[in-house]
C-alpha cells in the first residue's frame, strides 16, 4: 500500500526549521576545519562515521539489511549522485565562500519541484505554488548578486565555486527524485541513508587519496568537533530526518520550505566568520520567505 503524503503541518514546520538550522550551519562547519583536513576527507570521514552510527540504529532495533527488496540499485545510484553533492560542495569551497555555496547549493529545491511536478501526479504544484517557486528563486538570486558584488568583482575562481555548488544542488534535487520515484521511497529512512554514506564514504575516500588529501595525523580539538557536528547531527540524525519527512510529506513542500536554510547559512557566515550583511541581502530574504509561505499554501 502506497502512503499518501501531506502538506506540512505545525509539527513538519518545526521539524523543518531545526533541520534548516542544522544544514545552514555545516559549510561553516567545513570551512573552519578545512585548516586541519581537506574538505574531501573531510566529507568521507563524516559520511563513514554516520554510516557506523546508522548501522547500529539498525541493529539496535533488531532490523536487517536486504538487497533483495528493488532498492538496490536505486540505492547506489542515490549514493553516488550523493557523492557528487558532496564532491561538488568539497572542490566548490577551495574556490569560493562558504556563503556562496550555501545560497547556490540550495537552489536544490527548484530543481526538486520541477523534476516531481512531471513525474510524481501527487506532487503537482499549483499557479500560486509556481509563483511561489519563481519568488523564492528570484529571492535567492537577489540576495546572492551582493554576494558577486554589485560592482561586479566576482573573481573566475570564485564564479568557478558558484558553478560547482550549483551543480551540487542539482546533485542534491536528482537524490530526491531517485529517492521519491523509486522502491526506496517506502523503504525504511535508515536504509536509504544507508545506501547514501556507505557509497559516499568509499568513493569520496578513493578521490582523497587520489588527490593525496586523505592525512587526518595533525587534526586540531576544533577540526573533531566539526566532524562530530557533521557526522552525529548532520549526516546522522538530520538525515534520518529529512528522509523522514520525505516519507510523510510532500517532498516539493519540504525541498521548498528548506529555502530557508541559505539565509541561516549566510546568518552563520555573518556571526562566526564576519561575513558582511546588507539591506540587498534583506530584501532578498523577505522574498524568499514569501515564496515559501506560497508554495505550502494548499492549491485550490
Amino acid at each position: 500500500m502506497i502512503k499518501v503524503r501531506k502538506p506540512l503541518d505545525g509539527f513538519g514546520v518545526l521539524v523543518m526549521l531545526v533541520l534548516c538550522l542544522c544544514f545552514g550551519l555545516q559549510q561553516v562547519a567545513v570551512v573552519v576545519a578545512a585548516k586541519s583536513i581537506h574538505p574531501v576527507m573531510q566529507m568521507a570521514l563524516r559520511c563513514g562515521f554516520a554510516a557506523l552510527l546508522v548501522s547500529a540504529l539498525i541493529w539496535w532495533r533488531g532490523g536487517s539489511f536486504s538487497v533483495r527488496d528493488g532498492t538496490l540499485w536505486p540505492g547506489l545510484a542515490a549514493g553516488v549522485l550523493f557523492a557528487i553533492e558532496f564532491l561538488c560542495v568539497s572542490v566548490g569551497l577551495s574556490y569560493t565562500t562558504a556563503s556562496h555555496m550555501v545560497v547556490f547549493l540550495y537552489t536544490a529545491p527548484i530543481f526538486t519541484v520541477l523534476g516531481l511536478h512531471y513525474f510524481v501526479l501527487a506532487e503537482r504544484i499549483g499557479r500560486i505554488q509556481w509563483l511561489g517557486v519563481l519568488l523564492a528563486f528570484g529571492g535567492i538570486a537577489y540576495a546572492f548578486s551582493d554576494s558577486l558584488g554589485g560592482d561586479g568583482t566576482a573573481t573566475i575562481e570564485m564564479l568557478q565555486g558558484d558553478v560547482l555548488a550549483v551543480l551540487a544542488g542539482l546533485s542534491w534535487a536528482a537524490t530526491t527524485i531517485v529517492v521519491r520515484t523509486t522502491a526506496l521511497s517506502e523503504a525504511a529512512p535508515t536504509r536509504t541513508l544507508l545506501y547514501q554514506l556507505v557509497v559516499a564514504c568509499v568513493l569520496l575516500l578513493g578521490i582523497a587519496g587520489g588527490l593525496h588529501q586523505s592525512s587526518i595525523a595533525a587534526i586540531s580539538g576544533i577540526a573533531w568537533a566539526s566532524l562530530l557536528f557533521q557526522s552525529v547531527i548532520v549526516a546522522f540524525a538530520c538525515f534520518l530526518a529529512w528522509f523522514w519527512m520525505l516519507r510523510h510529506y510532500l517532498a516539493s513542500r519540504v525541498s521548498v520550505f528548506s529555502f530557508l536554510t541559505p539565509l541561516f547559512g549566510v546568518a552563520f557566515g555573518v556571526v562566526l566568520l564576519n561575513d558582511p550583511l546588507s539591506l540587498r541581502f534583506a530584501a532578498g530574504a523577505v522574498l524568499v520567505l514569501a515564496g515559501v509561505v506560497m508554495v505550502n499554501l494548499r492549491r485550490a
